[in-house]
């Protein structure tokens, strides 16, 4: 089940606050893979890497299916989409502070040079 309320950014996020919930994506992000082949670099016990994948298949950044005795695990990029989205506006906010922040020290800069050779 995909969390749909306001709070799927929420999920998403506490869902990615793992490292080995990231290094799981990050491994997906090559290409589907079985829950057996995903878990192979992982030292944690096989009912720890159900409970990760429960916890990304409920934020809606994995799904998994079932193909005879196979069980592919696949990467759901829309929610990444969304944390994208989200950071991106602050992105811009930081961008603007910055290139504010440029102007006011080029103007410092020029005053400077401006007091130095009325000196």
């Amino acid at each position: 089940m995909v969390n749909k309320g306001p709070n799927h950014l929420s999920s998403t996020f506490a869902a990615l606050s793992d490292p080995t919930r990231r290094a799981i994506l990050v491994r997906l992000s090559q290409g589907e893979l079985s829950v057996k082949d995903l878990a192979e670099p992982f030292s944690i016990a096989p009912p720890s890497m159900t409970k990760h994948l429960k916890v990304l298949e409920r934020a809606g950044l994995i799904a998994r299916s079932r193909e005879a005795q196979w069980r592919p695990c696949r990467i759901e990029a829309g929610r990444l989409k969304e944390v994208s989205d989200w950071v991106e506006h602050y992105r811009r906010f930081w961008e603007e502070r910055f290139d504010r922040l440029d102007v006011y020290l080029k103007e410092l800069q020029e005053k400077e040079k401006k007091h130095a050779r009325d000196k």
